[in-house]
């Protein structure tokens, strides 16, 4: 019997969700192919969430050193070495990518180490060859966004801040998402004077607001200086080995780096999409359904390139719900429900489930308001006047838990562990009944018994 595709499922990109949806469909018994132009692992393992973890961690022990001290820790001559953390982090990162390449191997999986583009409903095109298949998935992802400046050529986004060759002493970040926050605190960490600024009034819009409120304060008190309500930048000249920063107003910002961290678009350009029906919105998103099929039945598409919530755990949700769908007779759609995120911001935040205005919203006065802020054990003794905020916000009627949110040390960590309580749908009274680890920051979120005004 002749097969009439080449593959059964030919996937472009080579990221999370790709790789997982490849890996999976495979272990189904589908003959898959994948293809990817630049690195396996995607933006999350050579140039996001993985490296930028590390800059975090790296960036944390300026203020462990001094906290040693109130702790009767005499830490001698320190000096920070950028060379050092960028190639520790490099020879991480090769080896994720072996890791990634290794794992489609180990599957089954054929790699293609090329750009490969659609050329109709069954085949692409990739390293001089047409490639056909039963299913394509694109999963290509996204890239940093800078406006058409002038000057553009002197500035660096979130993929080239990892490949620096000198430390700059002086940085400008420009944007106010999670992005542009977290690379404030990583330069101010590791010693650059740094400024943030942000065209409207508070940054990380889509977080509940006091605990942007009291990241703003920490970030000051850390030495960050963070610029709201400040106009756009115009343009960037670079002048006598320094960069100066023109905003609308006219008012100038000197640095040695610019950082534009203003957003991220799908990669949908030049995929040969064109050539298929496949609708677009109007961010150059694919748009798709709940099972992520997109309006040509037999392509497909997962993670950032649609621009759903572009978190990795979510792209590889999705692409093991289209693994199912097409090669295990079983029909997913991912669940959006409850997704927990993390910002690792300094100090950090961790979040689930409702805003207390998207609860007000949805429910009205039916809501009870649980907050606690204090300052961790930790700097009763280093001195340092770090605050800790959290809090619950829980259905008045059905004492259901609807969002837990946090600013404070491993936030992160703490809030998985929630999310799981409240994907099981837990109350108040679950809560409450529930024993702390003590002494713990996360022990605060079974305590709390006030209710806020």
């Amino acid at each position: 019997m002749t097969l009439k595709y080449d593959y059964d499922l030919f996937t472009i990109g080579a990221g999370s969700g790709g790789v997982r949806a490849s890996r999976i469909a495979a272990s189904f018994g589908a003959r898959v192919a994948v293809a990817e132009e630049r690195y396996y692992g995607g933006t999350c393992v050579n140039v996001g969430c993985v490296p930028k973890k590390m800059f975090v961690h790296a960036s944390h022990f300026s203020e462990d050193f001094e906290d040693a001290a109130g702790f009767g820790w005499s830490v001698g001559q320190r000096d920070f070495n950028w060379q050092t953390l960028v190639k520790n982090k490099d020879a991480e990162i090769l080896r994720l990518n072996g890791v990634y390449n290794q794992l489609l191997d180990a599957a089954g999986v054929v790699s293609f180490n090329g750009r490969a583009t659609i050329v109709d409903e069954h085949t692409v095109h990739v390293n001089g060859q047409n490639v056909t298949a039963e299913y394509i998935l694109i999963a290509v992802g996204g890239w940093p966004w800078m406006p058409d400046h002038s000057g553009m050529e002197h500035v660096i986004t979130s993929n080239e801040v990892f490949h620096l060759k000198e430390f700059p002493q002086r940085i400008l970040v420009a944007g106010g998402g999670y992005i542009a926050t977290e690379f404030a605190g990583i330069f101010n960490g590791l010693g650059a004077e740094t400024i943030q600024i942000y065209r409207s009034e508070l940054f990380l819009r889509g977080f509940d607001e006091e605990i942007r409120l009291a990241l703003a304060d920490e970030m000051r008190k850390k030495g960050v200086d963070l610029r709201f309500n400040s106009p756009n930048i115009q343009r960037v000249d670079k002048s006598n080995g320094e960069l100066v920063a023109t905003l609308a107003d006219g008012s100038t910002i000197r640095a040695d780096q610019v950082l534009f961290a203003t957003g991220r678009q799908p990669l949908t350009k030049n995929l040969g999409l064109e050539n298929v029906n496949v609708a677009l919105n109007q961010k150059g998103a694919i748009v798709v359904d709940e099972y992520s099929q997109t309006s040509t039945p037999n392509i497909y598409a997962v993670g950032d390139v649609t621009d759903r919530m572009n978190l990795t755990p979510v792209a590889l949700a999705e692409g093991t719900a289209v693994a199912n769908t097409l090669f295990n007779n079983n029909p997913t759609a991912p669940d959006y429900a409850h997704i927990p995120t993390a910002i690792f911001s300094q100090p950090s935040i961790g979040t689930v489930g409702l805003l207390e205005d998207e609860a007000r919203a949805k429910y009205g006065d039916k809501i009870d308001l649980y907050r606690s802020k204090f300052r961790s054990l930790k700097h009763t003794i280093t001195g340092r006047d770090e605050q800790t905020l959290m809090k619950l916000v829980v259905h008045a009627e059905t004492d259901k838990v609807l969002g837990v949110h946090m600013l404070g040390p491993e936030a992160g960590e703490i809030i998985q562990g929630f999310a799981v309580a409240l994907r099981a749908g837990a109350t108040k009274a679950i809560f409450d009944s529930t024993i702390g680890i003590h002494p713990t920051l996360a022990e605060e979120f079974v305590t709390m018994r006030t209710k806020a005004t």
